[in-house]
């Protein structure tokens, strides 16, 4: 992770919807074309996103770090009235959560993010935006042991509508990732219900309150490689592992990545029936229900006796595995793999949709205060 300076919108932000975005005179004629801006317009669309999500990051950001002002050309950006209150509230609320993470002994003091255009489509008036946003934050030395920082990629869908003169209006912005909102996502987004699953192991719950006591991990008799684990996924959380398929556009990418990792650790694969969920497999053209869905590995880690459930979270060592049920219907919803452990007690995650590096525990306790969580180990 390198150290960077912010760049955030903190310093106009009180004026940002009263400003406007100044394109390129070709911008209103582009508006009209069925499939593609021009370069200076289409970067305009990126700088506006980046101004938001900038502000985004600043919010939970510590000290000074939070105040400062950004070159003056980012006062140019124009926010449609609903973006804007949208943005205000979701500010109020990240504001909150910083709050929170200070409570819990966790703290950010600087922060970096970045936004690149992947594609642009423009019907009419409108302009669809993909945007690539990658975000680094460095913690707080509060006990000394922390890692460097954290880091994650996530990608958006702008909406844009030019309002005539050359200007556009940034109307929309929305989470193209499945699985666990970035640290400095506003709102939690609803999870859709799901019907009652069949009989299968169950999973128990782990506390999220600091534990009585740790549960030591060793180097079972098995040979598992629990280094190897953090490291493989520390190496391909951002970068994608070319040796295998990738499921975001497919409800995501979280199990396969952990599956990924367990088995760069020394977990052997199981054959049998894709829909068993005793088996566990990779080829190059299929793969076990197990390796890529979270209910379906957690029934199969549990049957196969690979892991045991601890009874808090804070017991999770390198290479145990974390699950959420984010709204508590009973269905796990994302999995997640622990690579760094503070002195102090405190894991660190690093997952799949959203992409992120060493995220801390007290991060994820803090954004999602009402979820069910599973600790596995390994």
């Amino acid at each position: 992770m390198r150290p960077t300076t912010v760049r955030s919108a903190i310093g106009v932000v009180l004026s940002i919807a009263a400003a406007a975005v100044v394109l390129p005179a070709s911008a209103a004629d582009a508006a009209t074309r069925p499939a593609t801006v021009d370069k200076a317009t289409a970067a305009s669309f990126g700088h506006a996103t980046d101004l938001v999500l900038a502000r985004r990051t600043a919010a939970l950001l510590d000290g000074a770090a939070a105040k400062r002002a950004v070159p003056s050309a980012d006062r140019t950006v124009h926010l449609s009235a609903g973006v804007t209150r949208t943005e205000n509230s979701g500010l109020s609320a990240l504001r909150a959560r910083k709050q929170r993470l200070a409570a819990l002994g966790e703290a950010y003091t600087a922060g970096d993010t970045r936004v690149a255009v992947d594609q642009v489509q423009v019907k009419g008036k409108k302009a669809t935006v993909r945007v690539t946003e990658t975000t680094t934050l460095t913690y707080k030395k509060i006990h000394g042991d922390e890692p460097a920082g954290t880091g994650f990629k996530a990608r958006h869908q702008v909406s844009f509508t030019a309002t005539g003169h050359g200007k556009w209006e940034l109307t929309g912005i929305k989470s193209a990732d499945d699985g666990a909102v970035a640290v400095n996502a506003p709102a939690v987004p609803k999870v859709p219900a799901r019907q009652s699953l069949g009989p299968t192991p169950a999973a128990k719950p782990a506390d999220t309150s600091w534990p009585d006591r740790l549960i030591p991990k060793r180097q079972t008799r098995s040979g598992y490689n629990y280094a190897a684990m953090a490291a493989y996924a520390e190496k391909y959380w951002r970068n994608y592992n070319p040796a295998y398929r990738q499921f975001n556009e497919e409800g995501g990418d979280c199990t396969n990545f952990i599956s990924q990792a367990l088995k760069a650790g020394g977990w052997k694969p199981v054959s049998g029936a894709a829909a068993d969920y005793r088996t566990w497999w990779y080829t190059s053209s299929s793969q076990s229900h197990s390796w890529v869905g979270a209910n379906e590995w957690s029934w199969y880690a549990q049957n196969s006796k690979r892991v045991t459930m601890l009874p808090n979270v804070f017991q999770l060592e390198i290479g145990d595995i974390l699950q959420m049920d984010f709204d508590g219907d009973g269905s796990k919803d994302h999995s997640m793999i622990t690579t760094y452990k503070s002195r102090m007690g405190i894991p660190y995650l690093t997952y799949h949709s959203t992409n992120t590096y060493r995220k801390s525990l007290l991060s994820i306790l803090a954004s999602y205060p009402d979820a069910v969580y599973y600790a596995y180990r390994t």
